[in-house]
């Protein structure tokens, strides 16, 4: 499915309609959460970016300058003595150079580890991608289910009022009765209570769609009249290869392979680091006075040094060995949850398409029911205006009716979402 049309189009009678494509295309730019799910991405992008950055050495540099004044009183073997005030300047300066060049490969698998934080988040980012499109799907069909039943509802009103004229025709002319008049009224009454009530629920639903869409909500706005049914999924088509398809799935393996080396990491830690360490140092002593002959007014000394430094491992209170077991032990946990998952996705496919299959069965017999009792209606309403019926046949006939148009309308929509869940299952509602 793709998804690339404008947000909004306007109807000759000046009323906004969004189509469900229109709704999950803002929904996909806006959405709160695939937003986060963008930014924790972006910080593992970022991340990516300086991967090479390991394998750079490190280069610092260093200024100081230091300023005393002290007042000294020196006393000698000989007896002589010495006192006055030093002033002392101590300037510094030093560019040092450190550059890893072994760490037991540990550069190496922490780079590559960048690259499988990136495929994680690429991941989680399709994984709620998915699950936003499901919401806005299942919220978008809600409203179109209610906006059915609210004209199910209507027509219903209009056999009402029928009913009621026809009552009060029957009733001036001598041949009805006062209670059937009233009862048709008390049935209109009802049926626009009912109406009212599902009018808010639409409203309620309509507000869903529009924190699901992350936009400031239209002044008014209308959805589809019908819900689309997809009747020929085939279960062997959603299980097959649903382990490379399902974000679910595919995120517990990235767990495990990102797990994978992080243990890398820790068995790295157990081999010694070799670095290379230089400088150029700079330094300036300067005095003023030499009340001791035997310290220069001036000492300056500048110049490189180098060499190499190994840092050997030999005892840490098993720390090292602490944090290998337990990244091992992760790895065992992630496996197990990968496998408890897959159970519970299998079960979870089967369940949504026997789903599916019941209401398919339910939405064609509904469908053949509606017919039967459109008749059924007619017939009974045509014999009342002979008075050869009563009227509680006539409002059992409309009663069938408007239960006939609730569960017709109910297997529609519930159709559509286990439909849905199965696609989303497979990870099929984003290609």
């Amino acid at each position: 499915m793709i998804f690339c049309c404008t947000l909004i189009t306007v109807t000759t009678h000046a009323q906004q309609i969004i189509t469900l494509e229109e709704a999950i295309a803002t929904a996909l730019n806006h959405n709160y959460d695939i937003q986060l799910s963008k930014n924790d991405s972006a910080v593992a992008a970022l991340d990516y970016s300086y991967r090479n950055m390991l394998f750079y050495p490190k280069l610092n540099a260093s200024l100081g300058t230091t300023w005393t004044g002290n007042t000294q009183n020196q006393k000698f073997s000989n007896s002589t003595s010495r006192e006055g005030k030093v002033k002392t300047n101590n300037q510094s300066a030093s560019v040092s150079l450190s550059w890893t060049l072994f760490d037991g490969l540990k550069m190496f698998t922490t780079r590559d580890k960048a690259g499988e934080l990136i495929n994680f988040g690429t991941l989680e980012i399709k994984n709620q991608i998915i699950n936003t499109i499901a919401a806005v799907i299942n919220t978008y069909y809600s409203i179109v289910r209610q906006k059915q039943l609210i004209k199910a509802i209507e027509g219903q009103m209009a056999l009402s009022a029928e009913r009621a004229k026809l009552a009060q025709y029957k009733l001036d002319i001598g041949v009805g009765a006062k209670p059937d008049v009233l009862q048709a009224k008390i049935d209109n009454n009802a049926q626009r209570s009912l109406q009212l009530d599902q009018e808010t629920t639409m409203r309620q639903l309509k507000e869903q769609l529009i924190v699901l869409m992350n936009i400031k909500a239209p002044p008014k706005f209308d959805v589809a009249d019908s819900i689309p049914i997809n009747p020929n999924i085939i279960l062997e088509d959603i299980q097959n290869g649903i382990e490379n398809t399902n974000p679910g799935l595919l995120l517990a393996k990235k767990g495990i392979d990102i797990a994978k080396y992080t243990l890398k990491e820790r068995m790295a830690e157990k081999w010694p680091t070799v670095t290379f360490n230089s400088a150029y140092n700079f330094s300036r002593n300067n005095n003023n006075v030499a009340l001791n002959p035997a310290l220069p007014l001036l000492s300056q000394n500048r110049g490189p040094n180098f060499g190499l430094t190994a840092n050997i491992p030999i005892f840490n209170g098993y720390n090292n060995k602490r944090q290998i077991q337990q990244v091992q032990l992760n790895i065992r946990y992630q496996e197990l949850a990968l496998e408890s998952q897959k159970e519970k996705l299998a079960l979870a496919i089967t369940n949504a398409f026997l789903e599916y299959e019941q209401q398919k069965q339910g939405l064609a017999l509904e469908e053949e029911n509606i017919l039967l009792a459109k008749e059924n209606v007619d017939i009974v309403f045509q014999v009342y205006k002979l008075n050869s019926t009563t009227l509680i046949q006539l409002k059992e006939a409309e009663k069938s009716l408007q239960d006939a148009y609730t569960r017709l309308i109910t297997a529609r929509y519930n159709t559509k979402v286990a439909e849905t869940e199965l696609l989303r299952l497979k990870g099929d509602l984003l290609k």
